[in-house]
């Protein structure tokens, strides 16, 4: 059993992953950035050991995080899944003076690794937009360009990706990878995504605990459903027992045969080399 703490967990795929999870046996904390929205996630997984609760917008919400998950004793495994979309219509200024989409996307992630104690894996949810990510670091705050809200987070998920392999790089004792769930019917993703919000998940956790060799590798860059078939089915088997509930306010995933059958077609990845530590 490992212990894992999952950012962004009130509901959507942090959720999602955190079924996956407990129903495979393992121990998860969630995150809620309010009280109320706790009381809500606790009655949503009641298996849940805890919610951690703070505001991954600013600062002293951020650390009001990573301190009572040190409180709570050392992580196997971290997923930082928070995250705000693309579909920001004006730049949201936070009490820090940092854009919002900055801020919970590339500062929380960053500084919540800085803070908590280290774990054995990392996973860093990133998005297909990073490849259309803009590296320059000239405004970053977006205080002197034109508000874009899909550039913004484009940007943001590149520096996700960035910072996954850093840590890979810097912390070669820690299984460091971005992981993109697809463009999924979320209330980030909208109800138009055309991809499969029931496989969305099942990558993080694999990321998460798994022991295939193809799981315990540092510096990838995965994209759900990219792990090993037979994986794939037994954690949505489990995840779909009658006593698992559906998420509320999400689309239902395809039926379960439909699931196993696209599960066996989907290839396992070979093993990306070994990272270094810096010279």
């Amino acid at each position: 059993m490992s212990r894992v703490f999952i950012t962004g967990s009130s509901d959507g795929l942090g959720l999602m992953a955190a079924r996956l999870l407990v129903a495979d046996g393992h121990s998860v904390t969630l995150h809620a950035r309010s009280q109320a929205r706790a009381d809500d996630t606790r009655a949503a997984l009641t298996q849940a050991d805890s919610v951690v609760i703070g505001d991954l917008s600013h600062l002293a919400g951020m650390r009001q995080v990573a301190e009572q998950a040190n409180a709570s004793g050392r992580f196997d495994a971290i997923i930082h899944n928070a995250g705000i979309g693309y579909r920001e219509r004006r730049r949201v200024e936070t009490q820090d003076g940092l854009a919002q989409v900055f801020a919970v996307n590339v500062l929380a992630p960053y500084l919540l690794t800085c803070l908590i104690e280290r774990p054995d894996r990392l996973v860093y949810l990133s998005s297909g937009m990073h490849s259309g990510g803009d590296p320059d670091l000239d405004d970053p705050q977006w205080t002197r360009r034109r508000w874009n809200g899909a550039q913004a987070y484009s940007d943001s998920k590149l520096f996700d990706v960035v910072l996954a392999f850093a840590v890979a790089r810097l912390w070669p004792g820690v299984l460091s990878n971005a992981m993109t769930p697809g463009w999924v019917p979320t209330k980030m993703g909208g109800p138009g995504a055309p991809d499969d919000m029931s496989l969305a998940p099942v990558t993080q956790a694999w990321l998460a605990v798994s022991t295939d060799p193809a799981a315990t590798v540092s510096g990838g860059s995965r994209r759900a459903g990219r792990q090993g078939p037979g994986r794939t089915a037994q954690l949505l088997r489990r995840a779909g027992r009658p006593e698992t509930p559906q998420l509320s306010g999400q689309r239902s995933g395809p039926s379960q045969s439909r699931i196993s059958a696209q599960a066996r077609t989907i290839p396992v990845p070979t093993a990306a080399p070994a990272t270094t530590s810096v010279k």
